[in-house]
């Protein structure tokens, strides 16, 4: 794996805000309230963790089928499917209550995590992807763990 690119490095680890934000406040119950006050109650705790984590699933989906146009043969059929399974975990198993949301979505990010890992192995991401999809599960599940066991 080679190095990342210093512009999707950047934009992976502002994309990681919410989710750090999220367990931040869920942690710090004074920066729960002003974030409330200033931002809304949207914005703090699970509310802004689970959403996010809901939209960034079905994201996440969008590129493994940009990664899916470069697969030829039956391997083509397979990528796009395999493509639209985060969208469908997210729209599906997000429900419920946060403690369940929170964990459909670790499980979500860990599937995905093997869905890049083939896409990876089929070489239709570039050579630095598995490096950077590594950091970021790992920052987003941590995260996401606080709402679910924290």
């Amino acid at each position: 794996m080679m190095r990342i690119p210093k512009v999707p490095l950047i934009l992976g680890l502002v994309a990681l805000i919410p989710f750090i934000w999220g367990a931040a406040t869920l942690l710090n119950g004074s920066l729960m309230s002003w974030g409330a006050s200033q931002f809304g109650p949207r914005f703090v705790g699970p509310y802004v963790q689970l959403f996010y984590g809901t939209v960034n699933l079905t994201f996440m989906s969008g590129i493994l089928w940009g990664f899916a146009t470069k697969a030829r043969g039956a391997l083509s059929l397979i990528t796009y499917a395999l493509a639209a399974i985060p969208m469908l975990w997210a729209f599906i198993m997000t429900g419920g209550g946060p403690i369940s949301a929170g964990m459909n979505l670790i499980f979500g990010f860990a599937g995905l995590l093997l869905l890049d890992f083939a896409f990876y192995h089929w070489r239709l991401t570039p050579n630095w992807w598995l490096r950077l999809r590594l950091f970021m599960t790992a920052v987003t599940v941590a995260c996401l763990a606080i709402v679910v066991w924290g």
